[in-house]
């Protein structure tokens, strides 16, 4: 009888241990999708004020929408949520603005800041990453928008918020709102690019310049030239009498006698 109760103990407890592994088997670990994620994403170091990179890590480009970013002047990130196929602020966004405000000061508020709503396709830098019990929290951060930089928060949630899920799970719900870009990727495409471009057209031959103008005499006045002629070839005069019938231009060095309109003397 005691060797039976043994045996009966001893097969609850294999039980127990078989459905602790299979259970393990069946969910993640959340130190093993930091390691992963940081081995797929290098994170981007920025200045202590947010002003700037110090060392540039990835590119990760979006594939949904929704995505609200706030101006680094903002005194912490806006709160976003991926959610049934898209980003979006939700209780999370409004309780961060709260946030926000507080630490605002003179009165200002979370909507003073200058944000920005990001679209599929677009890109930016990622300076944290972090697997929490519930879901993987991006910290994000833009380039230079009409010289105003962004950043915000972006909660990947887990399908089972009480469960970590799979290592490759939790990549693939990952891949659903970004993916980095890789360098490789990036020369790839130059080089696809630079192979695709045609060739550069032959070098025109040397063309001689033309010669030079040949030397124009200088302007003259003659006896019978009108007054439009004489000053379409010397300018107005300096200043013109009238006497009767003739008319004088003075210029610098010359004077210019006009008989009936018409050029009767030079001196």
């Amino acid at each position: 009888m005691r060797q039976a109760r043994s045996f009966c103990v001893f097969g609850l407890a294999a039980i127990s241990m078989m459905a602790s592994m299979t259970l393990a088997a069946q969910t993640g670990d959340s130190a093993a999708i930091q390691q992963k994620l940081y081995a797929q994403i290098k994170l981007t170091t920025i200045t202590a004020d947010r002003s700037d990179i110090v060392t540039a890590g990835d590119i990760v480009v979006l594939h949904k929408p929704g995505l609200l970013m706030y101006s680094v002047a903002s005194p912490l990130p806006p709160s976003n949520t991926y959610k049934n196929g898209k980003i979006g602020q939700g209780w999370g966004g409004f309780g961060k603005d709260l946030a926000i405000t507080m630490k605002a000061g003179d009165g200002g508020t979370a909507a003073d800041y200058p944000r920005r709503a990001f679209v599929p396709e677009e890109k930016c830098w990622v300076t944290g990453v972090q697997v929490q019990k519930d879901g993987i929290l991006f910290q994000l951060y833009s380039d230079p928008y009409d010289d105003t930089r962004y950043y915000a928060n972006l909660k990947i949630p887990f399908p089972n918020k009480k469960e970590v899920p799979p290592v490759d799970t939790a990549l693939q719900l990952v891949s659903e709102v970004l993916t980095p870009v890789q360098q490789d990727q990036g020369d790839q495409q130059a080089q696809e690019t630079q192979q695709a471009a045609p060739p550069p057209p032959a070098p025109m031959p040397d063309i001689a310049p033309p010669p030079p103008p040949a030397d124009t005499p200088p302007p003259s006045i003659n006896v019978g030239q009108t007054k439009d002629q004489v000053i379409a070839a010397f300018g107005q005069p300096l200043r013109m009498a009238t006497i009767g019938v003739k008319t004088i231009f003075y210029y610098k060095d010359t004077k210019v006698t006009f008989t009936n309109g018409k050029v009767s003397n030079v001196q």
